[in-house]
């Protein structure tokens, strides 16, 4: 089984960069199955139920989100209605679905995320992601063959002990949030691809997928901005997780990939 785990989606640039690019990506590597991290899908800040249904139209299977899960409104419109939109497992919220599983050929395939505590604002009041996860890891195993992990987080030390927490009971963890790939893509000793941040499919001249004048000016002045998602070309990040017999992560790969600069807008 290969599949793809899409690195969080920043507005139009990385839209655009997912329309040109994932079916081709997706015949190359034989991919089975898609998820991404869809939070920063619409202008920068939460999901709309267009962007949902065009990001789903590409071939995408199911979409993760983080703390910025509730910035658009308009996801209360859909959150409780469509699966296959998922917010962070440990949240203490009411809306949402926590777990997204899909049979594809003879598998079972679940995924859920979880959002870290550390530096992480608000959310440091959610439940432990530790605790959440080993009780999701352990309820799906008796009915899921693979199961992928969204880590939202903001620290390395978080997610990288979340991952050896959780190896072997999952088949893959994947970072999420800070933008910016880490040089980590591995196995773990019992058989769980890891990587502390998938990075971000999204602008390249930016700061995380912002304007980079608007976040210098900040940092000059101490100032409020508001902030834009960047122009320019685009950048896909993800990562390939080939599965064996046993469910287990066999091979992993980083995807990355640049925009054609014709295609740019």
């Amino acid at each position: 089984m290969n599949i793809l785990f899409i690195a969080d989606i920043v507005g139009k640039p990385g839209r655009r960069i997912l329309k040109d690019k994932l079916p081709k990506l997706m015949r190359q590597e034989s991919i089975d199955f898609v998820i991404a991290n869809g939070e920063n899908a619409a202008g920068g800040f939460g999901l709309n139920n267009k962007i949902k249904d065009e990001l789903f139209d590409y071939g995408i299977n199911v979409l993760t989100t983080g703390n910025h899960v509730w910035d658009n409104k308009e996801i209360f419109q859909f959150i409780d209605k469509d699966e296959r939109v998922i917010r962070g497992a440990n949240l203490p919220a009411t809306h949402g679905n926590v777990v997204y599983t899909q049979k594809v050929g003879n598998k079972k395939i679940s995924v859920f995320s979880l959002i870290g505590r550390v530096f992480m604002g608000s959310y440091s009041l959610s439940d432990c992601p530790f605790i959440k996860g080993m009780e999701l890891a352990e309820k799906l195993a008796g009915e899921s063959d693979i199961i992928i992990v969204d880590i939202h987080a903001e620290t390395t030390s978080e997610k990288k002990a979340l991952g050896y927490y959780l190896d072997g009971k999952v088949t893959a963890v994947i970072g999420t949030h800070t933008h910016i790939s880490t040089n980590d893509l591995m196995i773990l000793p019992s058989g769980t691809a890891y990587m502390t941040d998938s990075g971000m499919t999204g602008p390249i001249d930016s700061v995380i997928g912002v304007s980079k004048e608007i976040i210098i000016n900040k940092y000059l002045t101490c100032m409020p901005h508001r902030f834009e998602v960047a122009s320019g070309q685009a950048q896909l990040e993800a990562v390939v997780i080939k599965t064996n017999n046993e469910n287990k992560a066999e091979e992993v790969k980083r995807i990355y990939l640049k925009e054609d600069e014709s295609k740019e807008a």
